[in-house]
């Protein structure tokens, strides 16, 4: 996401600072002017467009299944991972579509590498999030510990946007114009350069 909102930015004309902020804080720092937009894969829900406004889609993906090397399991589906302690990330829509398939046993952390870390300690026995980044964060640390579950199919791919105030339509329009502009190209590669 850095890479394409550095993409983007460069296309509509303007600079970009990034700025590491948690997850869970990026809505509130948006809204009261600390941040000017969001760049992460946070994806468009009804509560959200309540108070945010986003762009047109980058890229879009889906969630991904992540279990122990010694779990057999297929888990087809969310449902299937019905009475296991399961953990995602807190502000999510992967919370919520745990919740909508009836798991229960929902532990809630800050990042993807916490989970991964107490899927790989035990703590957990599966982990459910963002499809790219868990791809990533198993190709670059190597561990032997933890796999895909690889039956797993998505209910959908969802789009992820770049996130802005409520109210602001001419920068709205800037960046959607720069994303129609290089999507197919500078946006693809940056998408292929990544493995997602």
């Amino acid at each position: 996401m850095v890479d394409i909102v550095e993409a983007v930015a460069a296309e509509a004309g303007f600079p970009v600072e990034v700025q590491v902020t948690a997850f869970s804080a990026l809505i509130p720092s948006l809204t009261v002017g600390k941040i000017d937009l969001i760049a992460a894969a946070m994806l468009r829900t009804p509560a959200r467009e309540a108070v945010v406004d986003f762009t047109d889609p980058v890229y879009a993906y889906g969630g991904a299944v992540v279990v122990g090397a010694a779990d057999s399991g297929p888990y087809p589906d969310l449902a299937s991972l019905s009475g296991k302690r399961v953990g995602a990330q807190v502000g999510s829509r992967f919370v919520d579509q745990l919740a909508e398939a009836g798991v229960r046993d929902v532990r809630t952390y800050d990042n993807l590498a916490d989970i991964l870390r107490d899927l790989r300690l035990g703590r957990l026995d599966a982990a459910y999030g963002d499809e790219p980044i868990i791809r990533y964060y198993l190709r670059v640390t190597r561990t032997q510990a933890l796999r895909l579950a690889h039956a797993f199919a998505p209910g959908a791919r969802e789009e992820v946007c770049l996130i802005l105030r409520k109210g602001e339509p001419q920068l709205a329009a800037r960046l959607n114009t720069a994303i129609a502009a290089i999507k197919g190209t500078r946006i693809a590669e940056i998408v292929q350069a990544w493995g997602l």
